[in-house]
């Protein structure tokens, strides 16, 4: 794994499939990889949910591809008839797929030792475009892929969090993210709004953010207040966007 200093890393995630749209399975693959990322450096900057059509797929993996130092894709690596997305982003990255001889050694191998025949269902999961690299699948033996910048991922979240691990050595560390978080009582938004504004201006290389919040006490009455949260990778701009945001506070 290289660094690169002070310069920034970004990804992208694209979710795919039916399931996430419909809102019948929940969706933890962008919490956690997002939270893999962050400690190296890469910020993620572009989310996409997409359903199990292959031209949308197609069309969200080509853009954050060209937009993004990396792109990850979660789901449609299974089995099944709508688990599309080998041939998907094959097709994005204009490359032939077929059953490959080593993802298939690895499968043969997966399945004898679990006493699990190789079906011809199961022989879908060792298609692998041209030139792809697989990612290792420590849960349940599948490979995942990698084209060029993008990463291809299954959709169950401890069977992606396991490939993480074997994507982590190729990627090429950024500049680490920190954040600050003050918490004014009793504010409102709209009172601190031009003065967030302009230290923006100010400082333009840290990320202000405002966001509010309420709480219950005991006797059930409701406090409020904002949380400003300032994130940047220059420790001295964001030391001074700390100060600058607990004065608002007096």
């Amino acid at each position: 794994m290289s660094e690169t200093g002070n310069k920034t890393v970004s990804a992208g995630i694209v979710v795919i499939g039916d399931e996430i749209l419909s809102g019948r399975t929940r969706d933890i693959n962008v919490q956690q990889i997002a939270e893999f990322l962050a400690p190296l450096g890469i910020g993620l900057k572009e989310v996409r949910i997409v359903s199990d059509d292959q031209d949308a797929i197609i069309e969200a993996v080509q853009a954050l591809s060209a937009r993004c130092d990396y792109v990850f894709t979660t789901g449609g690596i299974g089995p099944t008839h709508d688990d599309i997305t080998a041939d998907a982003v094959a097709a994005a990255f204009g490359r032939s797929i077929d059953v490959r001889a080593d993802a298939l050694a690895i499968l043969e191998d997966w399945y004898a030792r679990a006493k699990t025949e190789v079906t011809t269902a199961r022989l879908r999961m060792a298609r692998i475009p041209e030139g792809a690299i697989l990612i290792d699948n420590p849960v349940t033996g599948a490979p995942g892929f990698q084209i060029e910048n993008v990463f291809v991922l299954a959709g169950v979240p401890k069977i992606a969090r396991g490939m993480l691990e074997d994507v982590a050595p190729r990627l090429t560390r950024g500049a680490v993210t920190q954040s600050v978080t003050v918490r004014l009582e009793g504010a409102r938004e709209g009172d601190l709004a031009e003065a967030l504004g302009q230290l923006q201006i100010d400082y333009p290389e840290v990320s202000l953010g405002s966001y509010p919040w309420f709480q219950e006490t005991e006797d059930g009455s409701i406090t409020r207040g904002v949380a400003l949260v300032a994130r940047g990778v220059d420790p001295e701009a964001l030391a001074e966007v700390e100060r600058a945001l607990h004065r608002l506070a007096q």
